[in-house]
């Protein structure tokens, strides 16, 4: 029982030196413990709108979004690679009414075909808004 007690005093000092309010009268150091523990809350929640916002930056972005999406794997901005460059896609689709949304199936589902005989596999990693962001992005290359 005597060692229970003395591993309980040790913990306890640990405690005190890490936790400046830890063994003090009620009330003493209250307002420390608010501040303390309101900066930490601000602290997180500052790091998760920081890492929400990444994503929002990415979205943002769409040349940085066709990185990380995987996009420019296959394609590049004004020359073929595996699939067409994305002048020549806004090229062919420019004045079609239903060309973002056709599109957005082809990134979505894949599509063979259309640009020769090397397939575009579907992309499951690409949600839908940002399918959306993509074509837009495309189509708007000149």
């Amino acid at each position: 029982m005597r060692q229970g007690v003395t591993q309980f005093t040790e913990i306890s000092y640990y405690l005190m030196a890490l936790l400046p309010w830890a063994g003090q009268p009620a009330g003493f150091y209250s307002h420390y413990f608010l501040e303390s523990t309101m900066k930490h809350i601000v602290s997180l929640s500052l790091l998760a709108m920081a890492l929400i916002g990444g994503q929002s930056a990415l979205a943002a972005d769409p040349a940085e979004l066709a990185k990380a999406k995987g996009c420019l794997n296959c394609h590049a901005v004004a020359t073929k690679v595996v699939g067409p460059a994305y002048v020549d896609v806004a090229k062919k689709y420019a004045g079609q009414k239903d060309a973002e949304n056709q599109l957005v199936q082809k990134v979505l589902k894949g599509t063979s075909g259309t640009w020769g005989p090397v397939p575009m596999p579907p992309n499951a990693g690409v949600s839908d808004a940002d399918a959306h962001t993509l074509v837009k992005w495309v189509l708007s290359q000149k």
